[in-house]
């Protein structure tokens, strides 16, 4: 026997359509009492449409206390960005380091509460890895194959996730077009697969530019080629790399093998993996040495490179989203909290 779930809210009866079943079932006559029936016989559909009906009955009346908590959200994100940037602005350094924590340790806890398990091995093998290049980048005094090892690791991690998140990103568009149904593969399976690519090429980007950059400072001010000041503290020879300090062993002019030597308008020269770490990863858009702006356009001819800068901006905002969205809506679910709104 069919039966119609049907709730009364706001003086408004809602038809839900939901089809019960005859075990159970209990009929009444009064017309603000609920059917007694077996929720655990229900389709998925019909227990979602069971939840929506007592989201209504729930929140009858509450209308003014929802308008309350939306002030309070867009108040509270005003706030806070204006706080971000005027902390940014005035204590990069502090601001920096705290987001760059936060960045770490946010989606630790939101993986590890869901059992994540392929991010959590992700995220243990980068952790461990970078740990150990952090840690020789910042000793002193620095070894002279430190930076190398440093620039070549970020620069891996850098490629590997910019190719991760371009492969997801197709993935997502190739699905919203129906292209997956040409190799059988359902939407809701390459959607999943599309979007946690996606997260995993942005998410290790955001982390390994910012450890990038924090390794980049130490280095700069271990090798001490500049000082605070601007002015540099040692002499470079012609054939001597600024970012790494070893010689250049291939000319300007001609192919390398392995890697390239380039020469920037200062007329300074570096090894390829060296000025790429040094300007696209650590994101210092100037001369190690003599501090000149460095010509990104000039210095990498090829048009697929250019986007990597504008890339790095698409980083700057998932920073942003990732770090510290979940401490605002954390701290806008407390002022709910204290206010007893619900």
């Amino acid at each position: 026997m069919a039966g119609v779930f049907e709730v009364e809210v706001d003086g408004v009866e809602h038809d839900h359509g939901l089809q019960h079943h005859n075990h159970g079932l209990q009929h009444h006559d009064e017309p603000h009492q609920v059917r007694a029936f077996d929720v655990s016989k229900l389709s998925p559909e019909e227990k979602w449409r069971v939840e929506h009906a007592k989201m209504h009955a729930k929140h009858k009346g509450h209308e003014a206390m929802h308008a309350e908590m939306v002030l309070i959200l867009i108040v509270t994100l005003v706030v806070a960005q204006l706080v971000l940037v005027q902390w940014k602005q005035r204590h990069p350094k502090s601001y920096n380091l705290v987001t760059l924590f936060q960045m770490w340790v946010v989606p630790l806890y939101f993986t590890t509460k869901l059992h994540w398990w392929r991010f959590l091995t992700t995220w243990f093998i980068f952790s461990v890895i970078t740990a150990y290049i952090s840690f020789r980048a910042t000793r002193k005094p620095l070894a002279c194959t430190t930076p190398r090892l440093v620039y070549k690791w970020f620069l891996l991690l850098y490629k590997i996730s910019y190719a991760t998140g371009i492969v997801g990103y197709s993935v997502v568009m190739f699905t919203l077009f129906g292209i997956n149904l040409i190799f059988r593969i359902k939407p809701e399976d390459a959607m999943d697969f599309g979007v946690s690519l996606l997260f995993y090429g942005l998410y290790y980007g955001v982390l390994g530019r910012d450890f990038a950059e924090m390794c980049a400072d130490f280095m700069a001010s271990t090798v001490g080629y500049y000082s605070a000041s601007g002015m540099p503290t040692k002499h470079l020879s012609d054939n001597i790399c600024a970012v790494c300090g070893q010689p250049i062993l291939v000319d300007v002019s001609e192919e390398g093998i392995i890697e390239n030597t380039y020469r920037l308008s200062c007329n300074h020269v570096f090894h390829e993996f060296c000025i790429r770490g040094w300007c696209i990863v650590g994101k210092k858009q100037m001369c190690p040495y003599c501090k000149e702006k460095v010509d990104l356009k000039r210095m990498f001819s090829n048009p697929w490179e250019r986007p990597h800068v504008m890339y790095g901006q698409l980083l700057d905002w998932l920073r942003y989203l990732v770090a510290w969205q979940p401490v605002i809506i954390g701290f806008v679910q407390g002022i709910n909290y204290v206010l007893g709104l619900e």
